[in-house]
Formats: C-alpha cells, structure tokens, sequence
C-alpha cells in the first residue's frame, strides 16, 4: 500500500458563485450580463439550498473535508451593512459539516467581491484592506470551531485578471480586438488581450499580500483556525531558451504569492496541468486526444511538481491540496489522472514535504467562470432538475479515503 500520514484530509472543494445561484449583488453576476460570449451563472447548482444535500454525498462516499466560500456580496451588499441571515446561513453550512463528521475548510473570498466593492475601484481602490479587512472581522464571529480559513483564493489569478483588464481598458474595452499595444508607448508593440494573462504585475502581487496579511493578523486573534491562503500553480517548466522568460513569468505569477505564504499554518497548493515557456513566453499546448475540456494538457505530475516548488519558495509552510483535477466528460479518465496525480503527491511526503491533505476540485459539475461545458466535477448536476447523480470516481476517491493508502498495484481506471 501507498500510504499517507495519519489525519491526512480527505475531501473536495467548490465555491459559492459557482455552485449556490442568483448571487446578484457580485461583481461577477455584473460582469455575466456584459461580457460578449460568457454565459450565466444563473441558478447554478442550487448549492445555496441543496447544500446539506452535497455535504451529505460527500460523506456518504467517505471523504472527511469539504472546501467551501462564503459569499462577501451576500454577507455585505451594501458597504458597511452586514446580513446577520447571511452569516447564519453560513453558520448552518458549518454545522451541517460537523455534524456528518467533515471538517469545513472556509474560504472568505473566492474570486468574487460586492458590486459596490468593484465600483469603488476594486481592489486598486485606497481602502481595499479596510474594507476586506471589515468583512472578514465579521466573517470571524461564525467560525467557531472551523480548523482552517483561506483568506483568498488564487490572488495570483485576480492579479493576472488585473492586469488583463488595464489592458483591455488601454485597448479602449475593445476585447473583441485581437491584440492591444503591449506597454503604451506608442512603439507599436503588440500582444494578445490572452497574453496578459500570463503575466501579473509583482506590484499587485505585493499589494494583495499586505491585504492577506492583515486578514490573517484577523483570524487569528479572533478564532482558533490555521490560516492561509491558495495559490494557482502552473507547474511551469522551461523549454530550450526559455529559462530567463520562465523566471520573469513564473515571479510575477507565482513565486511572490509563495513568498507570501512564510508565516502562513499552510499554503494552498493548487495545480491542474503543467506548460513550457520559451523565450517568448507560454507554449500553447498543442492538439492531443488527452487534452482536457479546456484545452489543457493532460498532466497528473503537475502536481508533485507544484508542490515541490511551493515547498521550496515557501521556505517549508506547511501544504494542503486545495485544489486539483480535471476538465474531462470521461470519468474513468478523473480516476486515472487523480490516481496519477496522488502517487506523485505521495513521493513528495516521501521526501520529507509536509502535506496536510487533498481536496479534490470539484464536487460538483459547475459554473466554470463564463462557461458550463467544462465538467470537473466528482457528482453530475442536472441543470434543469438539480438532481445529483455521483460519478464512479467519487467512489472511488472515498475508497482512498478510507482507506487512507493507494494500493501499489491498484489499476487507475
């Protein structure tokens, strides 16, 4: 058997915009009714009132953690007034972990932030730690006997959003326009609105760090949990000329978000495929029949590789798995990427990495930013009905769990 340490987490994550509904009063919600070509959220998954109903399926299969957001947008929608119903709302998700055993793991902020957050200039505006910081005072006082709080999900992708969007709006918000001058300086450089993506500015990098710290000063003078917060991992490599460029991407995108993990209870290692740079940035993935939904490469090893390299950035936080998986309509595929994926995480404990846990993205079939083709998830949602219908990898991840081990000759499929 492969096995791993003992109160290893077992589980698997969602987010509330991706799988509650009708969260209107979100920036994201906004920016759906917008943006040329992204569809609704809309009722989601109905998670906001089916959620005991996903708790349970999660336990039932034997897994003993489940990731979740509270809703900023919901708990405050208008600036400086607080739901109390929103916060017991949340609470009651807490509680309906803890009595079916599974230990909640609480994100406060998953991507989405109050419309009117976002109108006074999101977190570019003069009092974004104020304000966030105000939100998570209030978050705090439903998190009695939670274990462990993210502050943040992935700032390194709003970072990279970010910069995208300052782009786009020097592009005149033309996002149809398939390229914008690169830097403004007239010198008639350009780059695709994509490429932005693959940047962020270390600056906003820095910024979100004194903001994560000041929310994590905050919880732990207010509760109990270990805190930290996630990070996307692209588990980068460089191609022949392209190590200068890897270390200039990989900086803004990346390492000083690990950076900012010193000091951190863990860090959230989040990771899905791994990609080459050369000396003129990312290589696409090029076409293969095991490419995911969204057009990534198929690559279980990117997460060994993510968290070695958060280990070392880090200077040795601690690690949970808070995120990994794959976009695929073949559930025996899951099961083989997520049989790969975990016998690489193994080898790294085996080396002497501590890892805490493995949180399987998704639970749910869901809401992917702008898009519902990309199934991830270990439970199909009937769109029209909400009916759950668990998927055989499910299963078969809670007979890890129980287990604690993978066996050693155990067939990935």
């Amino acid at each position: 058997m492969i096995t791993f340490p003992d109160g290893f987490l077992w589980g698997a994550a969602t987010a509330g915009h991706q799988i509650e509904g009708n969260n209107v009063n979100s920036d994201w919600w906004a920016r759906e009714q917008m943006m040329p070509g992204m569809e609704s959220s809309g009722d989601a998954c109905d998670s906001y009132h089916r959620y005991a109903e996903d708790i349970a399926l999660l336990a039932d299969a034997g897994l003993d953690s489940y990731r979740f957001s509270l809703e900023w947008s919901r708990i405050e929608p208008i600036r400086g007034q607080f739901s109390r119903a929103e916060l017991a709302h949340y609470r009651r998700m807490i509680d309906a972990c803890l009595a079916r055993g599974v230990t909640p793991v609480v994100t406060l902020q998953h991507f989405t932030t109050p419309q009117w957050f976002a109108g006074a200039d999101g977190w570019d505006g003069p009092e974004a730690q104020e304000l966030f910081c105000a939100y998570v005072e209030q978050a705090c006082t439903i998190l009695d006997g939670v274990e462990w709080v993210v502050t943040m999900n992935e700032p390194n992708m709003q970072a990279a959003i970010m910069t995208a969007m300052r782009h786009l709006a020097a592009s005149g918000g033309d996002w149809t326009s398939p390229t914008v001058e690169a830097d403004g300086d007239g010198d008639g450089e350009q780059q695709t609105h994509s490429d932005f993506l693959t940047y962020a500015d270390p600056e906003i990098g820095r910024m979100f760090t004194r903001v994560h710290h000041a929310a994590r000063a905050i919880v732990r003078e207010r509760t109990s949990a270990k805190v930290g917060w996630t990070i996307a991992a692209g588990a980068l490599t460089a191609a022949p000329g392209g190590d200068e460029k890897l270390a200039q991407i990989r900086f803004g995108k990346e390492d000083v978000y690990w950076e900012g993990s010193r000091g951190d209870d863990f860090v959230g290692v989040q990771a899905y495929s791994s990609q080459q740079v050369d000396a003129n940035g990312l290589v696409p993935h090029p076409p293969h029949p095991d490419n995911t939904l969204v057009g990534t490469a198929y690559r279980p090893d990117s997460l060994a590789m993510a968290v070695r390299h958060a280990w070392e950035i880090s200077e040795h936080t601690p690690i949970l798995v808070t995120e990994n998986g794959i976009a695929t309509a073949d559930d025996a595929q899951r099961i083989r990427y997520t049989d790969q994926a975990l016998r690489g995480l193994a080898a790294t404990i085996d080396d002497g990495i501590d890892v805490r846990g493995y949180l399987h993205w998704s639970l749910l079939d869901n809401f992917e930013w702008g898009h519902w083709e990309p199934t991830f998830g270990l439970v199909a949602v009937d769109r029209e009905t909400f009916a759950r219908t668990p998927k055989p990898s499910l299963a078969w991840l809670g007979r890890v769990a129980e287990r604690n081990a993978l066996e050693s000759t155990e067939a990935a499929a």
